[in-house]
């Protein structure tokens, strides 16, 4: 009896693990399935081109949202991060504005400022589920000025097929929230190297409005440090948007 019985334990014990290799071997031939496909994007390109004779644009804020999101808005008061692009050319802000919006689904920085005949193109990628409503904002200060901005403010590209294009020109506006004195130490670009922006709202208007353009010392302002070189006249910037993919 004790030998069966261990001979029996043999057997039971010899049966398991030829199970267990069994097993392995099983496991080792069906690896995991692979991961999922990343989800399908569109992408844009969007150009600006500088028309201006003597007005550097500053680095560009693109964002592609969805409606409920504006850079501005005629006749309502600039936000903060609109008002440090607007006085000195610094997109940082704004951009995380837009970022913290519920609305926004992509936001992109131009590398540089565009000088005058100059252009720089900047690529945007959303989701292709989130095309439908889909809307792309386009702006950039004009730094030879005390706050005048250029751009785009919620056009349409949802519908756009890969290889259509939209091509815009866009007007300067003025932010409302610094009084256009021209003096140098109140203009960050070259023409004047001031201080750019300034939490203090000093004009009186304080809402985004059409940009009535630059005086300057050769129309008469004695105390402009802008010439007349550095007027300009609607369009300053012409807006290329290309889908790629």
């Amino acid at each position: 009896m004790k030998l069966h019985n261990g001979k029996s334990l043999r057997l039971v014990a010899f049966a398991l693990g030829a199970s267990f290799l069994q097993a392995c071997g099983s496991s080792s031939s069906n690896p995991p399935p692979p991961p999922p496909p990343p989800p399908a994007m569109a992408s844009f390109d969007v150009s600006v081109a500088n028309l201006t004779g003597a007005q550097p644009l500053s680095p560009v804020a693109v964002i592609a949202h969805q409606d409920g999101y504006a850079v501005f808005m005629i006749g309502t008061a600039a936000t903060t991060g609109l008002e440090e692009l607007a006085e000195g050319g610094d997109n940082t802000a704004l951009l995380a504005e837009a970022d913290a919006d519920a609305n926004v689904l992509a936001s992109a920085s131009g590398a540089a400022p565009i000088g005058p005949a100059g252009s720089e193109t900047v690529n945007i990628a959303v989701l292709e589920t989130d095309l439908p409503g889909l809307l792309i904002s386009v702006s950039t200060m004009l730094v030879n000025t005390n706050d005048a901005i250029s751009g785009i403010n919620g056009v349409a590209v949802g519908d756009m097929a890969v290889g259509d294009v939209v091509s815009l020109r866009a007007i300067a506006y003025d932010s409302g929230t610094e009084a256009n004195t021209e003096l140098a130490g109140e203009i960050p670009g070259p023409a004047g190297g001031g201080e750019g922006f300034n939490a203090a709202r000093s004009d009186r208007v304080d809402m985004v409005a059409m940009h009535s353009g630059v005086i300057s010392q050769d129309d008469g302002l004695a105390t402009s440090d802008l010439t007349g070189q550095h007027r300009f006249d609607n369009p300053v910037s012409q807006i290329r948007i290309e889908r790629i993919n």
